[in-house]
C-alpha cells in the first residue's frame, strides 16, 4: 500500500478532509462503544437463554472492557507496523467477525469469546480515531476536536440501550450483536478512503510478548476471581488461586514496563504533572460513566421491572442533550482553564450519584431521566477537556502514545469500577436481605399482621389450606428481597458518588501543575 499522509490527504480533498476524517473516526468508535452498551439492557434475558447468573452475565460487559484495555496496549504498536489505515481495516474486521460469534453464539463460551474479539477492536479503533481527528485540527481548534469526538462516542452508549431494547421488543437478544453490522461495514469503507497510511518498515518495531501475556494474565485472572467469588467463595482455594496469578502478573507487567526494551507505556508520559492528571480525571470519569450505563439499566429492570425498551429510552434524553452540551463544552476547552470545567462535570456527576442512591421503586420515570442528564453533563464536561489537556501537554510525536494512554485510563476506569460495583452490589443485597429477614419473628407485630392478612387473601382466593402459609411466607421472601435489591442498589450508587468526588484531587492538581511550564515527555522509557 502506497503511503498517504494527513498532508496529501488534505491535498486530494481540500479543507473538507478534517471533517470527513473526523467522521470516520467517531462512525468507527461509536460502533465499538455501541457493542459495548447495547448489549446492558439484554442481561435479563441472555440469562435466562443459558441458565446463568448475574454474576456471570457481567463477563459480558466487564470481558469486553478488559480486552478493549489490552487492544489499547497493542494499538501504539499496530500503528507503527503496519500504518493506521491497516490497522484500522485489521480492527474493524476481527470486530465483524467477533459480532457474528456473538449474535449466533449456542452457548455462553462462544458469546464470550465473540465478545472479546469486539473489545480487542474496540481497543484499537478507539485511540486511534481519537488520535486521527485530534491530528486533522489546527492548534486552535484542539478542543472543539475532541468535543465532536468525545460526543460521538458518548452518544452511543446513550443510545445504545434504546436500540437493544427495541431490537429485544421486535426480534430477540441475538439481534442486540448483530446491531453493529452495518455501521462496521461503513466504518471499513470509509477508513479505506480516508485514513492515512504509512510504509510498512523494512523491520517490525519489538514486540513484549512476555508483557502482554502477563497483562493478559491479570485481566483474566482478575475478571474470574471477582465474578465467580460470590458464588465459589471468596476465601476458597479457585479464588485465591486466580486472584494469586492476578497480582503476580500485575508485578510482572509493571516490571516489563519499567525494565523492558519495548514496554507498552511510556511511563514517561506520566512525568508530565499536566498528563499524570487528565489520565487519572480519565480513570475516574470512565469509571462514573461506563458504570453508570451498566448499573441503571439493571436497576429498572431488576428493581421498576421496565421492559429492555423503557430501559432503553431511560437512557435516551440524556444522550439528546449532549447534542447541545458537547460542542459548547468543546468550545469552551479552547478558551476555559481545564480543571475549572473538569470540577463542574465531576461535581455533576457525584450529585446525580447521590440523587440516585435515594430512588426506590416508586421513583418516577422522568425523575430517573432527570439524573440520567446531570450524569451526561458530567461527562460532557470532563471527556473532551481531558482528552484535549492530555494530548495538548505532549510534543506531536508522542500524541499516537498519548491518546492510547489515556484511553487506556479511561477503560481501566470501567474495568475495575464495574467489577468492583457488581462485587459490591452482590454482597449488600444478601447483607440487607439477612437484616430484614432477622427481623421478620414471632415478636414481630407488623410481620404477624401482614402473614395473617396473605393468608385471608389466599383463603378467598381458593387456595388449598395446605398452600396458603407457604404462599405467604414466599410472598414476604419475595418483597424482603425487593427491598434489599433496593437498598443494595443504592448502595452501589452511592458508593459511585463518592469515587467520582475523589477524581477532583487530581483535577485540583491540574489546576497547580498549570502555573508552571508544562514537561514534556521523552521518548526513552528510563
Amino acid at each position: 500500500m502506497h503511503t498517504e499522509s494527513i498532508d496529501t490527504l488534505f491535498d486530494r480533498y481540500g479543507p473538507a478532509y478534517k471533517w470527513l476524517a473526523t467522521l470516520t473516526g467517531m462512525i468507527g468508535g461509536m460502533t465499538a462503544i455501541l457493542a459495548s452498551s447495547t448489549v446492558n439492557v439484554a442481561f435479563p434475558d441472555i440469562m435466562g437463554a443459558f441458565g446463568i447468573g448475574r454474576d456471570q452475565a457481567q463477563l459480558l460487559s466487564t470481558g469486553y472492557f478488559a480486552a478493549t484495555t489490552a487492544g489499547m496496549l497493542i494499538s501504539t504498536w499496530l500503528i507503527e507496523s503496519f500504518g493506521e489505515r491497516l490497522a484500522w481495516i485489521g480492527a474493524l474486521a476481527v470486530f465483524l467477525v467477533g459480532a457474528a460469534m456473538s449474535g449466533f453464539a449456542q452457548n455462553p463460551e462462544t458469546l464470550m469469546i465473540g465478545r472479546v474479539l469486539q473489545g480487542a477492536s474496540a481497543g484499537i479503533v478507539q485511540p486511534l480515531g481519537m488520535a486521527v481527528t485530534f491530528s486533522v485540527f489546527p492548534s486552535a481548534r484542539k478542543g472543539t476536536s475532541m468535543g465532536l469526538y468525545s460526543m460521538g462516542m458518548v452518544l452511543a452508549p446513550t443510545l445504545g440501550p434504546t436500540m437493544g431494547g427495541l431490537a429485544i421488543e421486535l426480534f430477540n437478544w441475538r439481534y442486540v450483536f448483530l446491531l453493529t453490522l452495518p455501521t462496521t461495514g461503513i466504518a471499513l469503507l470509509l477508513g479505506i478512503l480516508f485514513m492515512p497510511s504509512r510504509a510498512m518498515p523494512k523491520k517490525l518495531p519489538r514486540f513484549d510478548f512476555l508483557g502482554f501475556i502477563f497483562l493478559c494474565a491479570s485481566l483474566v485472572g482478575f475478571l474470574l476471581a471477582f465474578s465467580y467469588g460470590q458464588r465459589l467463595g471468596w476465601s476458597s482455594n479457585e479464588i485465591v488461586g486466580l486472584f494469586a496469578i492476578a497480582v503476580v502478573s500485575t508485578i510482572g507487567f509493571a516490571l516489563m514496563q519499567v525494565y523492558g526494551k519495548s514496554p507498552f507505556i511510556n511511563l514517561n508520559l506520566f512525568r508530565n504533572p499536566q498528563f499524570l492528571a487528565a489520565s487519572f480525571i480519565a480513570f475516574f470519569a470512565g469509571c462514573a460513566f461506563l458504570s453508570s450505563t451498566f448499573l441503571l439499566p439493571l436497576f429498572v429492570q431488576q428493581v421498576q421491572h421496565y421492559t429492555p425498551f423503557d430501559a432503553g429510552l431511560l437512557m435516551m434524553p440524556g444522550g439528546l442533550s449532549l447534542l447541545l452540551m458537547y460542542p459548547i463544552t468543546g468550545r469552551l476547552a479552547d478558551s476555559w482553564p481545564p480543571h475549572v470545567l473538569i470540577y463542574i462535570g465531576l461535581i455533576a456527576f457525584g450529585l446525580a450519584f447521590l440523587f440516585l442512591a435515594t430512588a426506590d421503586v416508586n421513583t418516577p420515570f422522568w425523575t430517573i431521566v432527570s439524573f440520567t442528564i446531570l450524569i451526561r453533563a458530567g461527562t460532557a464536561f470532563t471527556r473532551p477537556v481531558t482528552n484535549a489537556a492530555a494530548l495538548r501537554s505532549l510534543p506531536p510525536d508522542l500524541i499516537n502514545q498519548g491518546s492510547g494512554a489515556v484511553n487506556l485510563m479511561r477503560q481501566l476506569g470501567a474495568v475495575i469500577g464495574t467489577n468492583g460495583l457488581v462485587v459490591f452490589l452482590e454482597l449488600r443485597i444478601p447483607f440487607h436481605g439477612d437484616a430484614f429477614a432477622a427481623m421478620q419473628t414471632a415478636a414481630s407485630q407488623t410481620s404477624q399482621e401482614m402473614r395473617e392478612a396473605l393468608v385471608r387473601l389466599l383463603t378467598e382466593a381458593g387456595v388449598p389450606p395446605a398452600a396458603r402459609e407457604p404462599g405467604a411466607l414466599h410472598y414476604l421472601g419475595d418483597v424482603i428481597y425487593a427491598q434489599a435489591s433496593t437498598l443494595g442498589f443504592q448502595d452501589a450508587f452511592m458508593a459511585l458518588g463518592i469515587i467520582t468526588l475523589i477524581g477532583l484531587v487530581p483535577a485540583w492538581i491540574m489546576a497547580i501543575t498549570q502555573k508552571g511550564k508544562p514537561v514534556r515527555a521523552r521518548r526513552s522509557i528510563l
